[in-house]
Parts: structure tokens; sequence; C-alpha cells
């Protein structure tokens, strides 16, 4: 599997992610949204972005570890976030998102919404690629 991370140069290179990626394998994995819950099904961090974030992505590396694929597998991540205010909110996003991936930096789209399940702040899904 081959991951070929591109940041144009006639566009803004960002810090935590990469403009476009090139994906080359051959197994498609598609990953559902991963709320903010413990094995149970249970709310973690009732009102607390923070906790729900990291909660978030440590269920994204054991939904992707599940399907045999690792952090530095996913092309692209969609992040949805209640009320989102980029100054109040990016930085706690992007320290969860850095315990996951590390150096790797998937595409992504950070989108506001109105509301997820009640309590819930954040919600992230993906798609990775890997061979065989």
């Amino acid at each position: 599997m081959t991951l070929e991370c591109i940041n144009p140069h006639d566009l803004p290179t960002p810090t935590t992610y990469t403009q476009v990626v090139v994906a080359k394998g051959s197994k498609l994995i598609f990953v559902a949204g991963q709320e903010p819950e413990d094995i149970d099904g249970k709310l973690v961090g009732s009102g607390d972005l923070a906790v729900q974030a990291r909660q978030v992505f440590a269920n994204l590396g054991r939904a992707l570890a599940a399907a045999g694929a690792a952090p530095e597998h996913v092309a692209k991540i969609t992040i949805y976030v209640v009320d989102y205010d980029r100054d109040r909110h990016l930085s706690i996003i992007e320290e969860a998102r850095v315990g996951l991936f590390g150096d790797h930096k998937p595409a992504d789209v950070l989108l506001g919404v109105t509301a997820l399940s009640p309590g819930y702040l954040i919600e992230v899904d993906a798609f990775a690629v890997v061979d065989g």
C-alpha cells in the first residue's frame, strides 16, 4: 500500500493534514463515524470536547485495527464537531488527532454541525487503503 501525500505549491501547506492524498492499494476500508463511547456504548466526557476527542480517535484506532489497518493507512477522515469554533476547538481536536496519527497527515474535512447524538460533541469517520 502506498499513500502519496501532496501539498501543491499553489495551495497553503497545512500543518496537520495533507491537501491531496493519492492511495494505491488493493483493499479499501470504510470506517463508520466513531463516537465518544466506551465499550458499553456509554458517552465518555460529557461536556468535555478534549475527553471526547481522545475517545473518538482511540475508537477509530481500534476500528482500523479490527480491519487489519493502521493509522498510517488512512487516506481521509471527516471530523464532525457540534457548534465548531476554530479558535476554541481546533487545538483540542488536533491534539487528539496527533495522538492517533503522529506524523501521518491524511486528507481531512472538518465540519461544524448543529447536533450529533445528545451530549456528543465530536464524531470521526475514515477511509483507509491497504494491500491484500
